[in-house]
C-alpha cells in the first residue's frame, strides 16, 4: 500500500537527485579533489575542531563505524592525521589534522568554494538568491540543534516594511478573509512611520527565529504628548505559542517607559482574540467597542490603553 504522502516524498527525491547530480556529488572525487564525499566530510569535521575522536566524528555524520574507521586508517597513512591517547580516557584515541591535513584540506575548501561560486554565478542574480533563500530555509527546518528556535528581536532592515506589509495581508486573507483594503492601510502606515520616523519617539521590531522573520511590533507616537501607540503587530502561523507575541509586546512596553511615554494606545478588532488575551496579560484595558465595515467584512473594532504610570 503506498504512503498518502507520495507526492510530497517524491518531491523530496527529485530535488535529491537534480541537486546530487547538479553540484557533481556523485563523482569518484570531490570537486576535482583526491576525496571521496564521504572522505570530504570526515576531513571537514577534523579541521573543525582542534581535536576529536572517531566517535564524535561518528555521532555528527551519522556514517558507519567501520568506514570511518577505514578512512582515518587511509587518512593517517597519507600523513594527513595525527593520533595520541586521550590523557582522561585511556582507551580513546584524540584525532587531528597535521599540517599536511591541513594544506589539503585548505586546498578541497578552495575547489569547493570555487565550483559553488561557479554555480551560483552561472545561475544568475535571481535565480542565486531564490536558492540560497530556499538552503536557508531547509537548514532551518532540518538543523536539529534547538538554538534554531529561539526568537530574537532586532531593528528594521530594508525590505522589512514590504515584508510586513505582505505578510500581514496574507495572513489576516487567510485565517479572516480581510481584502486588499487592509494591504493598503498597512502600507499607508508604514510609509508614514518611515517618512516621519524620529528614534526619540517611534521604534520598531522584528522577531526571528533562525533567520527567518516571524513576526512585528511598531511603537509609534500618538495623536497627544506623552501618548505612544502600539501597531501592527503580527505572530506568523507556525511560530505561534513560542512566546514571540509576548516577547513583541514586552519589549514595546518597556521602550515606551524609556522614552518617557506616559500611556500606551492601541487599536485592533474583537476578532483577533489571541491579541487581545495577549493585551489583557500585559494590562490593557479596554476603552472603548464600535462595529464598523472595514476590509470587506463586519467587524467590531476596539481601542485598548495602558498606564505606565504608577
Amino acid at each position: 500500500m503506498l504512503d498518502s504522502n507520495v507526492d510530497q516524498v517524491g518531491s523530496l527525491r527529485a530535488f535529491n537527485r537534480l541537486y546530487t547530480n547538479r553540484l557533481g556529488l556523485l563523482d569518484r572525487h570531490l570537486d576535482g579533489s583526491p576525496f571521496t564525499l564521504s572522505e570530504a566530510r570526515v576531513l571537514y569535521e577534523l579541521a573543525r575542531r582542534p581535536e576529536t575522536t572517531a566517535a564524535e566524528i561518528g555521532r555528527c555524520l551519522k556514517m558507519d563505524r567501520a568506514q570511518i574507521s577505514r578512512t582515518l586508517k587511509r587518512f593517517a597513512t597519507q600523513g594527513l592525521v595525527s593520533v595520541r591517547a586521550n590523557p582522561d580516557h585511556g582507551r580513546e584515541q584524540l584525532l587531528s589534522l597535521t599540517k599536511t591535513g591541513r594544506s589539503a584540506f585548505g586546498d578541497l575548501d578552495a575547489r569547493t568554494h570555487s565550483v559553488i561560486a561557479g554555480f551560483l554565478s552561472d545561475l544568475g542574480p535571481h535565480r542565486s538568491d531564490r536558492l540560497l533563500h530556499a538552503a536557508r530555509s531547509m537548514t532551518e527546518v532540518m538543523d536539529p540543534h534547538p538554538d534554531g528556535d529561539s526568537v530574537i528581536l532586532r531593528g528594521l532592515r530594508v525590505g522589512d516594511l514590504g515584508l510586513v506589509t505582505a505578510r500581514q495581508a496574507i495572513i489576516y486573507a487567510e485565517e479572516y478573509g480581510w481584502n486588499q483594503d487592509y494591504e493598503a492601510l498597512v502600507a499607508q502606515i508604514l510609509s508614514d512611520f518611515h517618512a516621519k520616523f524620529d528614534p526619540a519617539l517611534d521604534a520598531a521590531w522584528i522577531a526571528e527565529m533562525g533567520s527567518q522573520m516571524v513576526g512585528s511590533i511598531f511603537l509609534m507616537r500618538g495623536d497627544t504628548a506623552g501618548v505612544a501607540k502600539l501597531r501592527l503587530l503580527y505572530v506568523e502561523p507556525h511560530a505561534r505559542g513560542a512566546g514571540v507575541g509576548a516577547l513583541l509586546v514586552e519589549n514595546c512596553i518597556e521602550h515606551a517607559k524609556a522614552l518617557g511615554y506616559a500611556k500606551i494606545v492601541l487599536w485592533t478588532n474583537s476578532v483577533l482574540s489571541s491579541a487581545r488575551r495577549l493585551y489583557e496579560r500585559f494590562g490593557f484595558v479596554l476603552d472603548e467597542e464600535t462595529p464598523h465595515r472595514s476590509f470587506g467584512q463586519d467587524l467590531i473594532g476596539q481601542n485598548w490603553s495602558l498606564s505606565l504610570r504608577g
